[in-house]
């Protein structure tokens, strides 16, 4: 498999966002108690949007093929899409319009890993929307080497949450969240980027050993990467209730800068400071930790 059907992806992707609006929720009446479709009918969704039912229907069987940024925003606010699902959307529309390649990065930068080692009192560390660990720094080295433990490199943290659960529900507190947000995103960068082959075995590679995956992937949530809490219980410091922040790297599209902090003054400062001190004894800095390409 060397790309993802777009039009299948279009097609399920448009019939799930339908399917989850009643008439009621989307400000039409419903006639008569039995209705043969869930959610709304495609009539109804290209009333909402002002565009033809044939047009619609077109849409829904997944050609995106032409359609204006008018009527993509007509139709996400007839779905009531989120921001992440517009988005979406339009990722796809692009790429029907022809292939967009674009190899993620699976290498840092020097001056990368220097910004890295820069910041010494958080965690901070880079991957591509795949979720792959590119390079980190000594203090998210020691924060995250559960994940790091896998032999493999780049380390995967999708492959680490749905394929080593047992590890992966010990170390973060909020687990099953966890494993909706990471399947959103790789959904995400599945609509961004169709045609990235390692993206494509990750997904297949998480399909066929996980059963979880393959219910979280099934339903065509998407999620952008942003800021928010992690929760993590580390193997040596314990507890840790960090505030994220996820930055794009606008010199190097596709790659994502994640820094780890807490309020001063809070158990988890305390616990970071911890950290640090382990990490610093274990005499990695971080132009070595940069995981292989």
């Amino acid at each position: 498999m060397a790309t993802i059907d777009l039009r299948t992806e279009i097609k399920e992707f448009l019939s799930s966002r339908r399917a989850r609006i009643t008439p009621e929720r989307a400000g039409l009446p419903a006639y008569g108690g039995n209705r043969r479709v869930k959610g709304l009918r495609r009539e109804e969704v290209a009333l909402l949007a002002g565009v033809s039912v044939d047009y619609y229907v077109r849409m829904e069987r997944g050609s995106l093929v032409g359609a204006s940024d008018g009527v993509l925003d007509a139709l996400a606010a007839a779905l009531q899409l989120d921001e992440a699902e517009r988005d979406h959307l339009f990722h796809l529309a692009r790429q029907s319009g022809g292939p967009r390649r674009r190899r993620p990065a699976v290498a840092v930068r020097p001056a990368l890993q220097q910004v890295l080692a820069a910041i010494t009192d958080a965690p901070a560390w880079i991957c591509n929307g795949r979720y792959d660990v590119l390079a980190v720094n000594q203090l998210a080295q020691a924060l995250y080497s559960p994940v790091l433990a896998d032999p493999r490199r780049p380390a995967n943290t999708a492959r680490f949450v749905y394929l080593d659960p047992e590890a992966a529900r010990t170390f973060f507190v909020d687990y099953d969240r966890i494993v909706g947000d990471v399947a959103a995103k790789l959904r995400m960068e599945a609509g961004r980027n169709p045609h990235d082959e390692e993206l494509i075995a990750l997904v297949g590679e998480l399909s066929t050993r996980s059963e979880l995956f393959r219910r979280r992937w099934a339903s065509r949530d998407v999620q952008l990467h942003r800021s928010g809490r992690k929760r993590v219980h580390h193997p040596v410091v314990g507890r840790l209730d960090l505030d994220v922040e996820t930055m794009e790297l606008s010199a190097e599209p596709g790659l994502l800068l994640n820094v780890y902090t807490a309020p001063a003054g809070t158990a988890t400062a305390d616990g970071l400071a911890l950290l640090a001190s382990w990490a610093a004894g274990q005499g990695k800095p971080a132009t070595e930790i940069q995981a292989p390409s």
